[in-house]
């Protein structure tokens, strides 16, 4: 069944539902109500002003409407309870005037305030019966509301096939409903103690998914073989030797742990995860290194093409013998294809690039390592697009957003994990300051102190709430205040992501090449760009920003041995930013940032084969996760292989 087969459903509510995400009949019964109001009678003999009144009474004024702003509305009319009078304002429903007639009974939903007034959120075209009703609400448009998308769901659900992914064993030990039960259930509920048994089925059902698949994903890299290396580390020992810095001795665990996973008989899948500076990159040629002794093509996937030149640059004076090219979306049709032709004639050890490195026709003779840079995942579909052409390499991932222990062992259930937490010797921390908007001379004064110390700015505009547009009007406004405080002593440059990536690009080399002394910006900086010049940023309207990405954009300053310094201006007090200001430590920020903001903000953007989840908050729900995972590892031990392989069976067809 398609969308469209449902009653009362034609090309437009098709549009509508899509806007609203919801592409299949799946999608639509898998869209939950995210609140419920009990509706029942108000006792206007105990009501108090500001109280949350819902009562029904028979309208004795003809509705008159006053429109105000763009599209706006109130409408005010009165109703008669048997016992009082009351004027009822509602806002935004003008819509409903024609259908309030005179003598007709309604339900009026709202605030009760002074004067005998009430401030409707909601009004029923009848009158209330006097049994308690449990109303959904979903997320809903403009043009299509929660009744109608309620009266889609059930009138699907008689029909609606589904399987039961929460194996019986486990149904049985929580006392879980079936699927279509708990489906039904939670979009007209019968209980408060049945809509609750729903919602935990659901949620158990959604974090069983997520975790058997990362289950999945390790017994599938355990079950094959790992490439052949012979190299001895005390090789490794002697490029590390000839590096032009000592490592730390976290650099030199996350060395060790990646070399024991190259030379292993299994496949190598690590996240190195390392605060901004801490020294990934460098982890990472060493990976590289080793991978190349070993005779095996390398490649590196950044996100952006200025990142890319830049690991470019620093692999090749590293490693000095190696092949080494770089692929980006920008390089010409007659290079790449001399550069496919000579990757798939094995003349290229290692490639550097973005997306591009896995595009269809680039094909490898021999890969056996691929790198990912501030990529959150490499995803689902990257891994297959390699594994169909019959290449499965080892896989590292580099992230420098540091995400809590505990959650990284659920959420990253399938990788192992090295952090690299010590700093590189002689690099200072950077002093963080806060600032209110009446301060801003103060600023200008420190910007201008560092200028003439020949360094380098970034000035980081507001985050836009409302659109690109606003974003927009925001880092211009910035621009162009910046240039008249500074602009006769220093050059300015201006960025957003309105840009081309080719133009963004321009200006970010300018930049790098010191064309540049203030780079006026929204957040599109690059993560992991290095201007060894740049000493200071300074972060507008910052409380608007979560923690893990205020210590990104700090993390863009202090990479020499110069003092830096990172400007939060704000007029609002925040924990957040307290926390900022007391620490340079990415791992406690992110332990906070956790606590304080949930798991949105610490794990990014969405890919495929990433958490997504309709009911289930790692943060609120941790304690399931934990549970779910036990719950998994017993299931699988104590299962017949027959039944594990179909398990396993059914989850692939769902990647």
């Amino acid at each position: 069944m398609s969308l469209e087969d449902i009653d009362k459903i034609g090309n437009k509510k098709v549009l509508y539902l899509n806007n609203l995400g919801i592409y299949s009949v799946d999608d639509l019964v898998s869209y939950y109500p995210y609140r419920y109001d009990i509706i029942k009678r108000s006792d206007l003999n105990s009501i108090k002003i500001d109280d949350k009144i819902i009562i029904d009474g028979a309208i004795e004024t003809l509705p008159s409407i006053y429109y105000y702003g763009k599209r706006k509305n109130v409408m005010n009319f009165r109703i008669n309870t048997g016992n009082m009078l009351l004027n009822v304002s509602i806002y935004n429903r003008g819509f409903l005037k024609g259908k309030l007639k005179i003598g007709e009974y309604v339900t009026v939903i709202g605030k009760y305030c002074k004067g005998n007034r009430v401030v409707a959120t909601d009004i029923k075209l009848s009158k209330l019966s006097n049994e308690t009703k449990v109303e959904v609400i979903y997320h809903e448009s403009n043009k299509i509301n929660s009744k109608e998308l309620n009266h889609y769901i059930l009138d699907i659900l008689p029909n609606y096939e589904c399987e039961d992914i929460i194996p019986i064993s486990i149904k049985k030990k929580y006392n879980f409903l079936s699927k279509i039960d708990a489906l039904c259930e939670i979009h007209k509920p019968t209980s408060s103690i049945r809509l609750k048994r729903a919602i935990n089925t659901l949620k158990y059902e959604e974090i069983f998914l997520f975790l058997f698949k990362i289950y999945k994903l390790k017994k599938e890299r355990k079950s094959y073989d790992g490439l052949k290396r012979s190299v001895l580390f005390n090789d490794i020992q002697n490029f590390i030797n000839m590096l032009p810095f000592e490592l730390t001795k976290d650099q030199i665990k996350a060395t060790k742990d990646i070399y024991n996973d190259l030379i292993s008989p299994s496949r190598m899948n690590r996240l190195i995860q390392g605060d901004v500076g801490s020294g990934k990159t460098i982890v990472a040629i060493i990976a590289l290194y080793i991978n190349y002794l070993s005779g095996y093509q390398g490649a590196l996937m950044a996100p952006t093409e200025v990142l890319a030149l830049q690991h470019f640059n620093n692999i090749k004076r590293y490693i000095k013998n190696a092949n080494i090219e770089i692929l980006t979306g920008s390089t010409k049709k007659s290079d790449k294809k001399r550069m496919v032709d000579r990757l798939k004639n094995g003349d290229i050890d290692i490639l550097i690039g973005t997306h591009a490195l896995f595009s269809g026709d680039v094909i490898y003779n021999n890969l056996g390592l691929v790198i990912t840079d501030e990529q959150h995942r490499f995803g689902v579909n990257q891994r297959k697009s390699l594994k169909n052409k019959g290449i499965t390499p080892d896989i590292l991932y580099l992230s420098a957003t540091p995400i809590p222990r505990t959650y990284a062992l659920t959420i990253y259930g399938d990788m192992d994990i090295s952090n690299i937490k010590t700093s590189p010797s002689g690099k200072k921390e950077i002093i963080t300051i806060l600032k209110k908007n009446s301060e801003i001379k103060e600023v200008l004064q420190m910007m201008y102190e560092e200028i003439k110390k020949k360094h380098q700015i970034y000035v980081i505009a507001p985050l836009a709430l409302e659109s690109e547009n606003v974003e927009l009007e925001d880092v211009n406004d910035l621009y162009d205040k910046m240039n008249k405080a500074l602009g006769k002593v220093c050059n300015i440059g201006l960025m957003h992501g309105k840009m081309k990536s080719s133009e963004k690009e321009k200006v970010m080399n300018k930049f790098k090449n010191n064309e540049i002394d203030i780079l006026v910006s929204t957040t599109v900086i690059e993560v992991g760009v290095d201007v060894k010049n740049a000493t200071m940023i300074v972060i507008f309207d910052s409380f608007q920003f979560g923690l893990s990405t205020l210590h990104q954009l700090r993390g863009r300053v202090g990479r020499n041995d110069i003092q830096s310094y990172c400007i939060l201006i704000s007029d609002k007090d925040s924990e957040r930013l307290n926390v900022m200001i007391n620490t340079n430590d990415g791992f406690k920020i992110s332990e906070e940032d956790f606590h304080l903001r949930g798991s949105g903000d610490i794990f990014g953007i969405k890919q495929s084969g990433d958490m997504s989840f309709k009911l289930a908050n790692i943060k609120r729900d941790y304690n399931i996760f934990l549970k779910v995972k036990e719950d998994i590892k017993d299931y699988v031990n104590n299962s017949e292989t027959e039944k594990l392989n179909k398990m396993i069976d059914y989850y692939s067809k769902l990647d």
